[in-house]
């Protein structure tokens, strides 16, 4: 099985959000928005249901009108594919591929594809740079921008809440957590500031040890998961801490492909 975390740029129009999300239809497994970020994280399963939200999203969302705290290169910024279970690491990449062809030959988006040779960090500096298209056009589309494609391990999306509103406090430990197995950013998001994380080694690093390496640092005033989290992960944490970093039980992957089963 493969999942897809398709990652777009709108977090404030609930009807926007909607109407992408229901091109999924049963293959959708979770909504996560954020009206800061301006930006929603549709998780799914296969390859048709990515290809319906990337369309639908390609005609809602302008990126020419788009401002939010994250980062971002197109109205459909990020696509990357997760083998789960049997899938291989080469399945994802079939995956990536088929879809990146797919988008340039069908709705005329540009698309850069990441992992395993190259990390998403890459393509976002050097995207029209000097790194071209992997598929499609050379220039961005007008309104839609282009798409970083990928395929990854899975990993887990994660926020920590400084409790002191401060962007260079925030942005020093950012980069002083930075590594192989984390990946960061010191956002300013309304009046608050996050350590924004990717940890790509969750069983290495899981929300428990990034919580408490920010917590060495600074006074954490919250944790936010992004998504969701493999049940192996959250089984590593104690469970009473689970409230206090924004985890449960009902929010692992395992938990909602069972409830796609049952359905």
């Amino acid at each position: 099985m493969i999942e897809c975390v398709v990652n777009i740029s709108e977090g404030r129009d609930p009807d926007t959000i909607a109407a992408i999300a229901r091109q999924a239809g049963a293959d959708l497994l979770d909504v996560h928005t954020d009206p800061d970020h301006h930006r929603s994280v549709l998780t799914m399963v296969g390859e048709d249901a990515p290809r319906a939200v990337t369309t639908e999203a390609v005609a809602r969302i302008d990126l020419r009108t788009h401002l939010g705290a994250h980062p971002r290169i197109g109205s459909v910024d990020v696509v990357p594919f997760v083998p789960l279970g049997n899938a291989t690491m080469a399945d994802a990449v079939a995956a990536r591929d088929r879809f990146g062809q797919w988008a340039a030959n069908t709705l005329a988006l540009p698309g850069f594809a990441y992992g395993p040779d190259r990390t998403l960090p890459f393509v976002r500096q050097h995207a029209f740079v000097d790194l071209a298209p992997t598929w499609g056009p050379a220039t961005p589309h007008p309104s839609a921008g282009s798409v970083a494609i990928g395929a990854r391990s899975v990993l887990v999306a994660y926020n920590v809440w400084l409790a002191d509103p401060d962007l260079g406090l925030a942005q020093r430990i950012a980069r002083q957590l930075r590594g192989p197995a984390v990946r960061t950013l010191g956002l300013a998001v309304g009046n608050r500031v996050q350590v924004s994380m990717n940890l790509v080694d969750p069983l290495v690093i899981g929300p428990a040890d990034a919580t408490d390496a920010v917590a060495a640092l600074a006074n954490v005033a919250g944790c936010e998961l992004v998504g969701l989290v493999p049940h192996a992960v959250l089984e590593a944490i104690p469970q009473h801490r689970w409230a206090a970093l924004d985890l449960t039980a009902s929010r692992t992957i395992e938990a909602r492909l069972a409830h796609r089963l049952s359905n």
